[in-house]
């Protein structure tokens, strides 16, 4: 019997939308499982309700997807402080339920994330989105942009933390694994 893959649950937090990204890891590197977002499910929903939407949507893809280790973004100052303020209230939702499922949670900076997956710290969103792309062979970038930031956390903490073979740059060969649904 081999021993289980690790599970690594990227998430790119967010109060109105926040994406996540599942990749187990194998021998032959990372696989993409499933990815997705977490939205509430009024547009006008009120801030409790939106944080209370992200910890239950965080929940079924726990334990859908069970995994090892969460990967989440560090906070950044931008220009707009009530938009960082929003997105901390959102960290802290998913820090606290990942404590309380046990999943450690690995933050990294948003320039770590796209070096490791571009190669250089100021890439675009569609850099990342048609990187992430390459390195998981899957047919389209994929989206939303959320959904794609999410793996590239996930991709991000698997070199980072040497889990798994040391990964290649992304080839030509499909490492794709059917997604499973998940509701959230």
């Amino acid at each position: 019997m081999s021993p289980p893959t690790p599970t690594i649950l990227g998430i790119d937090p967010g109060t109105r939308v926040s994406g996540y990204g599942v990749l187990e890891l194998s021998a032959r590197g990372p696989l993409y499982r499933a990815s997705g977002t977490i939205r509430p499910p009024r547009a006008k929903a009120t801030a409790g309700d939106r944080l209370r939407a992200l910890r239950d949507g965080l929940l079924r893809v726990f334990r859908l997807h069970r995994p090892d280790a969460v990967a989440l973004e560090t906070p950044f100052v931008g220009r707009n402080v009530k938009a960082a303020l929003r997105i901390g209230e959102a960290r802290g939702v998913v820090l606290l339920t990942a404590s309380e499922e046990g999943i450690p949670v690995h933050e990294y900076a948003p320039a770590e994330v796209k070096r490791s997956v571009v190669g250089h710290g100021g890439a675009s969103k569609p850099q990342v989105a048609s990187l992430v792309q390459a390195w998981l062979g899957l047919p389209a970038p994929p989206k939303p942009a959320d959904a794609a930031d999410a793996l590239g956390l996930a991709l991000c903490h698997a070199q980072r933390a040497r889990l798994g073979p040391i990964l290649r740059p992304p080839s030509s060969s499909p490492r794709r694994r059917e997604p499973a649904a998940c509701p959230a």
